[in-house]
């Protein structure tokens, strides 16, 4: 007979419990260490809202691109179509292009524009050759590695723009091109190559000594057949980099006295290569979309004086101060208003605009004010 039996019920009950136990430590012991050998997940990445990724492939440059597309606010209105700014070397600088276009937007500097990001696709793409083949204009080196930028140019303007415009609601007749270094090189060779491609520019610390400062030939060479350059321009360097050369260039360009040609230049001061992109692109949207200053005569100006109820509780003025108008609301200081037309009217550094209505006698009823979120009409009541 099996000794076991011998042990009473109660002594066989807590053995049994002592064997499941060990078996079950063993257990959790074994996939405890099974989990320490596992690699922890890695958390999600961070997409930026509202941008999407495009793969385009080129024939003419026979290379992969992806696309970085920014949508504006109010893209939803299928009715509407947008300017669109193209800017280089996304792999660095699309969240920095994206986030400082938002902010200048906010302030109402600029309107809603489609921001595209072209950088280089394929399989471990190595930037820095794909990007000095690309966006530089001459093999200065004779390797075979430099010296792309007629075929990339070419690439923008019969593959990428045509691509852009069968996907995405933009304009035809309103296309900015923004670059840095390398890309501000290619943004000047662009301006001079095919002029009519863009119609905005924004350049910051371009790579003027390429091939002994062969950018200057271009201004010559293009100087010597065409009198007009139509096209609002916004170049700046760090005020740590070779300004004199930058200055020289600009002095120039600018006396090369082209008709149509609007341009601006800034030194960063404090500023490297590299860390004025940050100013230079904002300074440079606020320049190259800077709405018009309307002049508008005071006999018109003066329909528009009186008192305005946004609400019973909450009535503004708009008064006349020479040639422009000025809102006035209590407890807050004076309001400048900017004419962009005879009705419309807008402020600096704040999403705000007017558009004042009149009946059909031709007196002025009101304004249709939108600032950066909703919109109300305000009633004039005196």
């Amino acid at each position: 007979m099996n000794t076991l039996w011998h042990i009473s019920r109660d002594v066989q009950y807590r053995i049994a419990i002592l064997l499941v136990s060990v078996v079950l430590s063993a257990g959790l012991s074994a996939q405890g260490n099974a989990q320490t050998n596992i690699a922890p997940k890695a958390p999600p990445q961070v997409d930026i809202a509202g941008t999407q990724v495009r793969n385009l492939h080129s024939a003419i440059c026979n290379q992969e691109y992806v696309l970085y597309v920014n949508l504006p606010r109010g893209y939803d209105d299928t009715t509407k179509r947008f300017p669109v700014l193209f800017h280089l070397d996304a792999q660095y600088d699309f969240p920095l292009v994206q986030a400082i276009y938002g902010e200048q937007y906010y302030d109402g500097f600029v309107p809603g524009v489609v921001v595209v990001g072209i950088t280089w696709g394929g399989k471990d793409p190595d930037y820095d050759t794909r990007r000095t083949f690309d966006l530089t204009p001459t093999d200065m080196n004779k390797g075979g590695k430099e010296g792309n930028a007629p075929n990339f140019l070419a690439f923008i303007k019969k593959e990428l723009i045509p691509f852009v415009e069968s996907t995405y609601r933009v304009r035809k007749d309103d296309r900015a091109l923004v670059g840095s270094s390398f890309g501000g090189l290619f943004t000047l060779y662009a301006m001079f190559h095919e002029t009519e491609t863009f119609n905005r520019y924004i350049l910051t610390s371009p790579s003027l000594g390429w091939d002994n400062n062969i950018v200057t030939a271009y201004d010559k060479s293009y100087a010597e057949k065409h009198k007009e350059l139509h096209a609002k321009v916004f170049m700046a360097v760090g005020g740590y980099e070779d300004v004199p050369s930058f200055q020289k260039f600009a002095d120039e360009l600018k006396g090369m006295n082209y008709k149509g040609l609007e341009l601006q230049t800034k030194v960063l001061d404090g500023m490297g290569h590299s860390g004025g992109k940050a100013e230079g692109y904002a300074r440079g949207l606020q320049f190259v979309y800077e709405k018009p200053i309307v002049s508008v005569e005071p006999r018109v100006l003066d329909q528009y004086v009186g008192e305005y109820e946004v609400n019973p509780q909450f009535h503004v003025l708009v008064q006349r101060e020479g040639n422009r108008l000025v809102g006035i609301a209590p407890g807050s200081p004076k309001l400048m208003l900017y004419a962009e037309t005879e009705k419309d009217f807008y402020s600096k550094g704040q999403y705000l605009l007017l558009h004042f209505q009149k009946d059909e006698k031709g007196q002025v009823t009101g304004f249709q004010l939108e600032p950066y979120s909703g919109g109300m009409f305000v009633r004039k009541v005196k």
